[in-house]
């Protein structure tokens, strides 16, 4: 037996490294475009923040499930991650400027001797999306317009929610998983209320959370030393019912929204992700007959 390892990577998927127009540190763009004609249409889209981490649970959730839509009604489409030049999951100094509404502010380093954290620069990502990375993709592959859909976790649900009500004919589909929006004494609300209004469209998003980011800890937490500070923390996030009221209050409202919420059983807010991200895919590749 042959006990030599070889260094293994998903079929069917590549990725670029995008520096934006104005300067400043590159994307790395993850990528999954189906083999063969595009439908006349052209494919649709799934663009996911947070991409080292979320974009190898999307390519294998789409592998498994789109050659045999009659039993999980997903469809083949084009994946575009947004991540960083790292091979760790999260950039979190560069996460945390890119997925935070302004004006932001600045935090303590994560470690002793490092850089400050600085926040609010979701302005800046937003513009880079619409200005060069979609376009980019366009030139990889025929895209459907009408089926563009956005996800994010944690701080990209934040991100994602910032971008509906400043973009909102930007995307079709509107991804949030666990978002923070107590952030910043909830400065989201605010592009809630002040959010732009679609003309013709009627966007669709769908809000998430795990079961035990409300106001109870997974069992296996309460084992834990830090089990009192986790719980405050939760009951100041308040993740669960943040996200729930939010979809009861954009559904149905008079700019033609579709809110829904989901809440994903025995789930936490990092080992939510895989669930979440499979629904995302379920969403955007959705088989339409």
């Amino acid at each position: 037996m042959n006990d030599q390892s070889t260094a293994y990577s998903i079929p069917g998927t590549s990725f670029i490294d995008l520096v934006p127009a104005g300067g400043g540190e590159p994307y790395r763009v993850f990528l999954y475009i189906p083999a063969g004609p595009a439908p006349a249409t052209g494919w649709p889209l799934l663009v996911l923040t947070d991409g080292n981490a979320t974009f190898p649970f999307a390519a294998a959730a789409l592998a498994t499930q789109a050659p045999y839509p009659a039993a999980t009604n997903v469809g083949w489409g084009v994946i575009a991650a947004i991540g960083y030049p790292t091979d760790e999951a999260y950039d979190g100094l560069r996460r945390s400027w890119d997925l935070s509404p302004p004006p932001g502010t600045s935090y303590p380093p994560f470690s002793e001797g490092g850089p400050e954290v600085i926040t609010g620069g979701a302005d800046n990502l937003l513009r880079f999306i619409e200005d060069e990375f979609l376009p980019r993709i366009a030139e990889m592959a025929s895209i459907d317009v009408a089926r563009k859909a956005l996800f994010g976790h944690s701080f990209g649900g934040l991100f994602t929610l910032y971008a509906l009500f400043n973009r909102p004919s930007l995307f079709a589909s509107w991804i949030a998983a666990s978002p923070t929006i107590y952030w910043e004494d909830g400065i989201l609300l605010k592009s809630e209320a002040e959010r732009r209004k679609t003309i013709g469209s009627k966007p669709f998003l769908h809000l998430s959370a795990g079961e035990y980011e409300g106001d109870e800890l997974a069992p296996f937490q309460q084992r834990n030393d830090d089990a009192a500070a986790r719980l405050e923390k939760k009951k100041l996030e308040r993740t669960v019912s943040l996200a729930r009221d939010m979809a009861e209050r954009l559904d149905g409202g008079t700019d033609g929204l579709n809110a829904q919420f989901e809440l994903y059983a025995g789930e936490t807010h990092m080992s939510v992700l895989a669930a979440a991200v499979n629904r995302a895919v379920a969403i955007a590749f959705a088989v339409r007959r």
